[in-house]
């Protein structure tokens, strides 16, 4: 465990990729087995303890520490677990000299422990523990390390152990467990190339880099195709037959989560199942082994609905059959990984493209299509698709549609976020003035700013206009416009409410924000009955008074929605 927590801290302290993968990599390299894989899992975020939450930290230092105290504390350091480690009062004479557990063992005990021994067993470790320790130990409970590690780094540099891609490591990862015995022998030399047991194991997916307006120059647009980028949720289809013929369908998020259970419909559907059992028309399509990307959508009457009528579905854990007739899942695919057992990731992407329209022919399912293509034949005409894609094929799904994909021709599928053979070029983001009303202070480095803004835009009440929340951002600004807010929430205080702040706005006095975001829904949660997606402080209008921010009414014009019911339901409940 002493030398997870030292790993630890000097990632925390290093801001160079190099030096961050360097410092990894030896750990690797001159730390055991399992110890080193459970390291490596803690890094890659693959680690989590069913019973082991903040809750219980925060009571087990409630015991020791006076609560208002640890507030302060916690307020100002702005970290749970650097807080608890620097405050937490060791034995005397004990601390740091005890012999520490191994990192094996901390993670065999986290994950076996029973929901009553498990406080008394952390409040040991933090009494055998240093200061470093102690609040690397913590780190590891709560799941967030926040030391500038991503688990694409962290698998690059296992893959430096015995000279492989890191590309080589995130094609077996995903049938693969903690502590990775099997995956360090493989890397070094030792031991086969591991399989996964499970035939439906999630495949890591690859990204496309935002496109700018420079980076068009070094492109020929001859060498790319075009497809719509759908208002959806990206999502892996695996359909796969195991040795003793039983079938096996599962639906992942782009990040590996299983949400089979939350559209059992679509899988049923696409496995060439239960179309009777859900009342379908269609009979059920002969059953086709393959991996699909594409886009998670709902299609009423063959037209895609807004991303807001998606959420209905999501993270749902009772699925009824109202709910899936009133809100039918579809996937839009757009790319293919395997043809029955066949990888076909290494063909070029127009070589996928062309197996994949026979393939999901072969599905004949009406849950499933395939994404068109946007012909064009100039960067120039591709923009002018991406303005009006009504004009240009879309037709009535125009307003499901976010931007364009770029994707070149003889690109393989490369997992991870290779820069240069896809491009996504979103359409330009809606924005609104809006003034602050409330600031928080941030975490991590963050943590001595107030650097979580809520804002708020006028609308018409009794005594006259006031303002409402309608969203929520915490990035779009640099460090020096970061410290200008700060020194503004700081002197224009006029309320506090624990970490928050709530600053002067009125007609004359405040500060204005230019926010930009992707789109709006209703929310019966906000006293506004609106919230945005995807916020961000685009500009801060310091040359702006407060009376000439945006009023309500032009967020509830974007939305193309009759503004009258949901926003007196939200008063209703309110009052």
């Amino acid at each position: 465990m002493k030398r997870f927590a030292a790993l630890l801290d000097r990632l925390a302290y290093e801001s160079g990729r190099s030096a961050k993968l360097t410092l990894i990599a030896d750990y690797l390299k001159t730390t055991p087995d399992p110890d080193r894989g459970y390291a490596l899992a803690a890094l890659t975020g693959a680690l989590s303890f069913r019973h082991a939450k903040a809750g219980v930290i925060r009571a087990l230092i409630a015991e020791r520490t006076d609560p208002v105290l640890f507030a302060l504390a916690y307020d100002y350091v702005g970290d749970l677990s650097e807080t608890v480690a620097l405050m937490w009062p060791a034995p005397s004479g004990h601390e740091g000299k005890l012999d520490a557990p191994s990192l094996s063992h901390v993670v065999t005990t986290l994950t076996t422990s029973s929901k009553t021994a498990l406080p008394q067993q952390l409040a040991r470790w933090l009494d055998e523990l240093d200061e470093t320790g102690r609040w690397a130990l913590l780190k590891l409970v709560t799941g967030g390390l926040r030391v500038g590690v991503s688990a694409r780094l962290a698998k690059t540099a296992l893959a430096s152990l015995g000279g492989k891609e890191t590309d080589e490591i995130e094609l077996v990862w995903p049938s693969l467990a903690p502590p990775y015995g099997d995956l360090f022998a493989w890397v070094e030399g030792r031991g086969p190339r591991p399989e996964g047991a499970h035939p439906a194991t999630f495949n890591p997916v690859m990204l496309a880099h935002a496109i700018a307006a420079e980076d068009f120059s070094g492109l020929d647009a001859a060498e790319f195709c075009a497809e719509w980028k759908w208002d959806g949720v990206r999502v892996q289809a695996v359909l796969a037959t195991d040795p003793h013929g039983a079938r096996h369908a599962r639906l992942y998020s782009r990040t590996g989560e299983d949400m089979s259970a939350t559209f059992p419909d679509l899988l049923d559907a696409l496995a060439g199942e239960g179309a009777a059992r859900l009342g379908d028309a269609h009979p059920p399509a002969p059953p086709v082994d393959a991996v699909l990307d594409g886009e998670l959508l709902i299609l009423r009457e063959a037209r895609v609905q807004s991303f807001n009528v998606l959420q209905q579905r999501l993270n749902r854990k009772a699925v009824t059959a109202k709910l899936i007739a009133e809100y039918p899942a579809h996937l839009r695919a757009y790319d293919l990984l395997f043809d029955g057992a066949e990888d076909v990731r290494a063909l070029p992407f127009e070589a996928r493209r062309a197996r994949l329209e026979i393939v999901v022919a072969r599905f004949a399912s009406p849950c499933l299509d395939i994404s068109p293509l946007v012909p064009f034949g100039s960067w120039d005409e591709l923009a002018a698709a991406r303005a009006d894609p009504a004009a240009h094929g879309a037709g009535l799904d125009a307003e499901a549609i976010e931007g364009v994909m770029i994707k070149r021709r003889d690109a393989p599928y490369s997992p991870g976020r290779p820069r240069g053979p896809w491009w996504k070029w979103k359409r330009d983001p809606r924005v609104v003035d809006a003034v602050l009303m409330y600031a928080q202070r941030g975490h991590g480095k963050r943590s001595s700013f107030y650097s979580d803004y809520t804002f708020g835009v006028w609308t018409a009440a009794d005594g006259g206009d006031e303002l409402v929340p309608v969203g929520k951002a915490y990035f779009g600004f640099t460090d020096e416009e970061l410290a200008r807010i700060d020194r503004f929430v700081r002197n224009n205080t006029v309320a506090r409410f624990g970490p928050v702040r709530e600053v002067r706005h009125d007609g004359e006095q405040g500060l204005v924000l230019e926010v930009a975001f992707e789109g709006l829904a209703r929310s019966p949660r906000h006293k506004s009955g609106l919230a945005m997606r995807f916020p961000r402080i685009s500009r801060l209008r310091w040359d702006k008074p407060p009376r000439e921010a945006d009023r309500l009414e032009t967020l509830v014009n974007m939305l193309g929605e009759d503004s009258e019911a949901p926003l007196a339901r939200t008063t209703a409940r309110k009052g």
